[in-house]
């Protein structure tokens, strides 16, 4: 499965994004996808995760309300949009696809991963 993940940029406060997580290869074969994010110096965290056939949805506390995970079937591409974003949303942002039903939010779940893409939040 090859993951290319797009959309990152710079917004100031209070603004939004869509990052777009385009899927090839075996997807058939995938579970789940998850969007992740990484800031300098801190763990790559799980930020939204979606459920290949019954698109199912997982978030965690810290983005709860802001941001929203979709997946279009016709181009297996999945979206993350990000609304009322913070300064402290700043981070690389990744995409990954998980075969095995795991934990939709732990890292470990996940078996593929794409290139990051930069979001930049300006107070």
């Amino acid at each position: 499965v090859q993951l290319q993940a797009s959309g990152g940029g710079l917004v100031q406060a209070g603004g939004s994004l869509r990052l777009s997580c385009a899927a090839s290869g075996r997807t058939f074969n995938v579970k789940a996808v998850g969007w992740f994010r990484q800031a300098p110096g801190k763990e790559r965290d799980a930020v939204a995760a979606i459920s290949w056939r019954n698109r199912g949805t997982a978030y965690p506390d810290s983005v709860k309300g802001r941001f929203t995970i979709s997946r279009e079937s016709a181009s297996n591409t999945v979206y993350l949009q990000m609304n009322n974003l913070r300064p402290e949303d700043t981070a690389v942002y990744f995409c990954a696809a998980d075969e095995d039903y795991g934990l939709m939010l732990r890292r470990v779940s996940y078996d593929y991963w794409g290139h990051g893409t930069q979001v930049t939040v300006s107070s």
